[in-house]
């Protein structure tokens, strides 16, 4: 990877994206390797679009519930922290149980009650962030390609460009250069 440069992709306009321009239609279902291609090549060209229209739902979902929204975030981090805590303390955890078991109960308990009480606001925290990636999709899925679509991601598949998406699809094993244009 040494002497390529990571290249952001263009902000494509409104009307390319969604506008008048635009061409949408339903994948052909019977058809997964096109519809893949399809979902593929349009995550390469729109990654900007697809961004920024992310970043908007996700602080638009955070604005209209703020106070469950940071709750839920709250809540989900001290999940993970507690996981992370006790899957690498194994020995110290199994140890604190068997020496304090009224205690470790009513930790439990506690943290149950925790996790119900907060459940609501970790949903829609985790609107947040589903329903940003679902949008995505949705288009990546309907969007037809345009000729400069194919382009740009025939230039991309060859190593003259790479952007951020292009790495992202080829750490998932999902790479550009592999995928029928």
């Amino acid at each position: 990877m040494a002497g390529m440069e990571l290249e952001v992709a263009p902000l494509r306009s409104f009307d390319d994206f969604l506008a008048h321009s635009a061409r949408f239609q339903i994948p052909n279902y019977r058809e997964p390797e096109k519809w893949t291609n399809r979902v593929l090549q349009n995550l390469l060209y729109y990654q900007t679009n697809y961004f920024v229209s992310a970043v908007i739902i996700f602080t638009l979902v955070g604005v209209m519930h703020p106070q469950q929204f940071l709750c839920g975030m709250a809540a989900l981090a001290v999940l993970f922290a507690v996981f992370y805590y006790v899957t690498n303390r194994k020995a110290m955890a199994s140890r604190f149980r068997r020496d304090h078991p009224l205690l470790s109960l009513t930790i439990i308990l506690t943290g149950g009650y925790f996790i119900m009480a907060m459940l609501g606001s970790v949903l829609v925290f985790l609107l947040g962030i589903c329903l940003p990636l679902f949008a995505v999709l949705l288009h990546a899925s309907l969007r037809l390609r345009s000729i400069r679509n194919k382009l740009t991601n025939r230039m991309e598949s060859v190593g003259m460009r790479r952007s951020p998406m292009g790495l992202f699809l080829d750490e998932l094993g999902m790479e550009s250069d592999k995928v029928v244009m």
